[in-house]
C-alpha cells in the first residue's frame, strides 16, 4: 500500500490550444496542494473533454491506475473537474465505491458535498447493490443452462500464470472487437466477458479496444 501516494486529475472542456495553460495551471496548483497535505504525486491524468460524459480516456486510465497500484487519494481543482450533471454523480459514485479520498483545492481539503449529493450517492449505492444481486442471479442461471447444454467454461480460460507468480490478464481482444462492432457498450462487453469467466475491468476493455483502433489507423 502506498498511503502517502496520490494522483492528480486535471480537465478542461475543449481541445482548443488556449486551454493548455489551464491544464498546466491546474497541475502546478495541485502539485503544491498535494505536497502541503503530505502526499507524493504518483501520476497526473488529464482530459480535454466535456464533464457531462464519463467515457473519458484520462478518467478511465486514472481509475485503472488507482486500482492497480492501490492508491486511494485524488486531488482535483474542484468537483466540476470530475464532471458535470449526471456525469459528476456517476464519477463520485465510482470513487466512493473505491474508497477514494477526494481533495479539492476549492474546499482546501476533503471534498464537501451538499446534503442532496450525499443522499443521491446513498441511493445509488443501494440501487446498485440490488442490481448487482439481480445481475449475478441472471449470470448463474444462464451459466447453469449453458453447462446443462454441454458448455464447458473452463475451455474458455487460458493459463494466466507467469514465473513471477502474478496473474496476467488474459484479454480476449477478438471477442471485444466483435461485441463492440455489434453495438455493445464497454460496460455490456465487460459484463459479458466476466460472465464467461474472464476477470477483466471496463477500463481494461476500453483501453485494449482503443489500442486496437490505434493499430488500425497506422
Amino acid at each position: 500500500m502506498m498511503n502517502n501516494k496520490a494522483v492528480l486529475y486535471c480537465r478542461v472542456s475543449t481541445e482548443k490550444e488556449t486551454q493548455d495553460t489551464s491544464i498546466e495551471r491546474q497541475e502546478i496548483e495541485l502539485r503544491d496542494f498535494a505536497k502541503s497535505e503530505g502526499y507524493e504525486v504518483a501520476e497526473v491524468f488529464t482530459d480535454r473533454h466535456s464533464g457531462y460524459d464519463i467515457d473519458r480516456e484520462g478518467l478511465l486510465d486514472l481509475l485503472e491506475f488507482m486500482k492497480e497500484y492501490h492508491i486511494f487519494t485524488l486531488f482535483v481543482q474542484d468537483e466540476t473537474r470530475l464532471g458535470r450533471g449526471n456525469g459528476r454523480m456517476a464519477v463520485l459514485h465510482l470513487l466512493q465505491k473505491m474508497n477514494v479520498d477526494i481533495f479539492t483545492l476549492s474546499d482546501s481539503g476533503n471534498i464537501k458535498l451538499n446534503d442532496m449529493d450525499t443522499m443521491l450517492l446513498e441511493i445509488l449505492a443501494l440501487v446498485e447493490e440490488y442490481q448487482r444481486k439481480l445481475h449475478n442471479a441472471k449470470i448463474r442461471r444462464g451459466m447453469k443452462r449453458a453447462v446443462q447444454n454441454g458448455y464447458r467454461p473452463e475451455n474458455n480460460l487460458k493459463d494466466r500464470g507467469n514465473p513471477e507468480g502474478r496473474d496476467r490478464i488474459d484479454v480476449p481482444i477478438e471477442q471485444i472487437i466483435s461485441l463492440r462492432q455489434k453495438g455493445m457498450t464497454f460496460e455490456e462487453i465487460t459484463s459479458t466477458l466476466n460472465g464467461l469467466g474472464f476477470q477483466i475491468s471496463k477500463a481494461t476493455v476500453h483501453r485494449r479496444f482503443k489500442e486496437y483502433e490505434e493499430e488500425q489507423d497506422k
